[in-house]
C-alpha cells in the first residue's frame, strides 16, 4: 500500500498544482506542501534546495518545456548535474496544457467544440495554450468563452478565469492514462511518480 507515502512539489502556478496533486493521488500517493506558485524563473532559482530536500523524503518538480530548449533533456540537464533519486524533476512538452489536450474526448465535452477540432498530437504544439484558448474561442458554451478567452483590448493571453476552469476540468473530468497515450512527457511524468512511490523511506 502507498496511501502512506507524502510526495512534496514545487509548480510554476495553481494550474501546475493541480495536475501534479492529481498525478500524485493517481500514483496511490498522498499530496504533501506544494511550493512554488511563482512561475518558472522562481523554480530555477529553487531548484537545487528542492532536490537537497528530496534527499530526505520524495519530491515532484514540474516544469514548462516552452521554449527555453529543444528537448525536455537538454532544459533538465541546463538546470540540475546531481539529481536526487527521491526527485522526480518532470517536464511538460511544450506546456502543462498539452497534458489536458491529450484527453480528447473529455476535453471536447468540457470545452464544448467538436472531437476533432482538437489536435491528436499535442506534443508537437508550439504554444499549447494558445490552442486551449482558441479551442474555447469556438466554444458551444457561454460560460466558457467569457471565463477562458481574453477579452477584446485586455492584453492578455487569456481569459480571466481560463486557470481556474482548467482546475475545474483536471479535478473533475482529465484522465492522466487516457491523456499519456497521447502525451510521451506525461506518460514519463506517471512512471516516475509511481517509481516514487516504490522508494523506501
Amino acid at each position: 500500500m502507498t496511501e502512506g507515502i507524502v510526495i512534496s512539489a514545487a509548480v510554476e502556478g495553481n494550474l501546475d498544482e493541480a495536475v501534479v496533486r492529481k498525478l500524485i493521488t493517481h500514483a496511490g500517493a498522498t499530496p504533501g506542501d506544494v511550493y512554488g506558485k511563482q512561475g518558472k524563473a522562481f523554480l530555477r532559482q529553487k531548484i537545487s534546495a528542492y532536490n537537497n530536500a528530496s534527499r530526505r523524503m520524495p519530491w515532484i518538480v514540474l516544469v514548462d518545456l516552452d521554449c527555453d530548449a529543444d528537448c525536455a533533456p537538454q532544459l533538465r540537464n541546463a538546470w540540475l548535474s546531481d539529481q536526487s533519486p527521491r526527485l522526480c524533476f518532470r517536464i511538460a512538452v511544450r506546456e502543462v496544457e498539452a497534458w489536458l489536450i491529450a484527453d480528447v474526448e473529455r476535453l471536447s465535452i468540457f470545452i464544448g467544440v467538436a472531437r476533432q477540432s482538437i489536435p491528436a498530437d499535442p506534443e508537437s504544439l508550439r504554444d499549447p495554450k494558445t490552442t486551449m484558448v482558441n479551442l474555447a474561442r469556438a466554444s458551444r458554451r457561454r460560460e466558457i468563452l467569457e471565463d477562458m478567452v481574453p477579452r477584446e483590448g485586455s492584453g492578455r493571453r487569456e481569459g480571466p478565469a481560463y486557470s481556474s476552469r482548467l482546475v475545474e476540468f483536471v479535478i473533475y473530468q482529465w484522465r492522466p492514462d487516457v491523456a499519456a497515450i497521447h502525451s510521451e512527457s506525461l506518460a514519463r511524468a506517471i512512471r516516475c511518480i509511481s517509481r516514487l512511490t516504490r522508494i523506501c523511506p
